[in-house]
């Protein structure tokens, strides 16, 4: 059975990122997380890393198609330009 909680450690390495980003996302609260004890003892749910990681998905593809479609409205203006 997978382990509920992870370490920033844990979130650092499935992320590729490095300490510091994966505290900054804990702090700005964009990954939600819980302190535990102490401080610096940080852990975050293995289900909040998932849906964090779906929103980054979801991001990227609405970027991407904004992006797309400025692309094609660029195009459709110099056409008109042209014509």
């Amino acid at each position: 059975m997978a382990p509920r909680f992870l370490t920033l450690a844990d979130v650092r390495e499935i992320l590729n990122i490095s300490s510091p980003q994966a505290y900054a996302l804990v702090k700005s609260g964009e990954l939600p997380a819980i302190q535990i004890g102490g401080r610096s003892v940080w852990r975050v749910e293995a289900s909040e890393l998932e849906a964090y990681i779906a929103r980054m998905y979801e991001q990227t593809r609405a970027r991407s198609e904004r992006a797309s479609g400025a692309g094609a409205a660029a195009d459709e203006s110099e056409a008109a330009d042209q014509l």
